[in-house]
């Protein structure tokens, strides 16, 4: 009987068995092992496995062990909390520990591994062994193992590499091999080619995954837009943005997602003199790149994470590169519509104090109309209050505006 027809179970047996062989033979004595006397003083209280693997302070000491004396003491380690300990060492940047861990978990036959499970274990073993430790473990997999989730974690290696070849003949494998696509292997394509600045490859990208009847997601979306206002293509994103109200699958995110686009098109001011110098003196991050970062702050207020818009942000003011107008009403449009009046009134500020750019009271009204043009009045009453206490006049109060 073919494998394809075995029960679920007794598939992700043969695949369990097999990678422990793979594991057994290629990776077991890469991570070094330490004895228990290398391990830290374990305090009576708080005494959990995550808390004993966790006191482990440094890289080469070994959570092989701590999983070892934990279950020579009679306890239990059930799989789900070896992946949540796994998760959280990944938080942490512990990924050597998050990878003994997933070692762990396809060694021993009592748990059920997952496609995902392996996929995790490809990126581990990407950060601490490095690409071609990644790949040879992939290769080394049964084909039944080679899911979705394997292949998109080594497309992601690939990606985050920048190791364009190697990907384009990953994804024709891919898209070659009986697996199930989804919009997360075409989104690792475009974000590679967006950041090696082959930005007319990005359209290939979406003909395939439209051909192949892929929905896209709302990263999806976010780097075909991107891709198109770098290359300054105000109408292709207004296109875009067509196409996004007819797709099913649209939701709130997206909704906010979509007006605030419309939002920064009009009031940034995209096709101006700022954005035709394309790449500034001696300056590292181009204006094509700045407006992509504009685009990945648009995308998380759409997701709502304002923790990852203030990192954005931060990052965008340290770098080396001047700031314009564009991007102050970018993320004062994004504060305001997650109803952080504060933090738009806060950047408003700095805006106005900077030395990089010109405080620009056009776009500021430009920025007020576009909310009133969306018909979102609370928001443009957020504006106007910030305007007023910033002593900006708007439109309406006066003509010179």
């Amino acid at each position: 009987m073919a494998i394809r027809s075995l029960s679920t179970n007794l598939r992700r047996s043969i695949i369990q068995r097999n990678c422990r062989v793979i594991l057994s033979n290629q990776f077991s004595s890469s991570i070094p092992l330490t004895t228990d006397d290398d391990l830290e003083e374990i305090p009576k209280k708080d005494d959990d496995l995550k808390s004993r693997i966790f006191r482990l302070r440094f890289p080469k000491r070994s959570a092989t062990n701590i999983l070892e004396k934990w279950v020579a003491e009679g306890n239990k380690i059930t799989i789900s909390e070896l992946r949540n300990i796994a998760k959280d060492l990944r938080k942490s940047q512990r990924y050597k520990h998050a990878l003994e861990i997933s070692e762990w978990m396809v060694r021993h036959q009592e748990y059920e591994v997952l496609d995902s499970d392996y996929g995790v274990r490809i990126d581990l073993m990407t950060k601490v062994f490095g690409i071609d430790a990644a790949e040879r473990y992939f290769e080394g997999l049964p084909l039944t193992a080679k899911t979705g989730e394997t292949y998109t974690a080594l497309l992601h290696s690939y990606a985050g590499a920048k190791l364009t070849e190697k990907a384009e003949r990953l994804f024709d494998r891919l898209k070659e091999a009986d697996v199930i696509l989804n919009a997360m292997i075409y989104n690792e394509m475009m974000t590679l080619y967006m950041s090696v600045g082959q930005l007319e490859k990005v359209s290939s990208v979406i003909e395939e995954l439209k051909r192949r009847k892929v929905s896209p997601d709302l990263f999806t979306y976010n780097l075909w837009i991107s891709s198109c206002a770098a290359n300054l293509d105000i109408d292709s994103v207004k296109q875009i943005l067509d196409e996004m109200s007819c797709d099913s699958n649209a939701n709130d995110g997206w909704i906010i997602y979509r007006q605030l686009t419309n939002i920064y098109v009009t009031a940034g001011n995209l096709v101006n003199s700022e954005c035709n110098s394309l790449i500034e003196t001696e300056k590292k991050i181009t204006q094509r790149e700045c407006i992509t970062y504009d685009f990945l702050i648009l995308l998380y207020t759409g997701l709502k994470n304002k923790e990852m818009i203030d990192q954005i942000w931060k990052s965008l003011r340290m770098a080396p590169m001047k700031m314009t107008s564009r991007n102050y009403v970018c993320i004062i449009s994004c504060y305001l519509m997650l109803n952080h009046s504060r933090e738009a009134g806060e950047v408003f500020e700095q805006w106005k104090q900077s030395t990089t750019t010109d405080f620009d009271s056009h776009a500021c009204t430009r920025l007020l109309n576009a909310f009133e043009g969306a018909r979102l009045v609370e928001k443009a009453d957020m504006l106007r209050a910030i305007m007023k206490e910033k002593s900006c006049e708007s439109a309406d109060e006066s003509q010179e505006i």
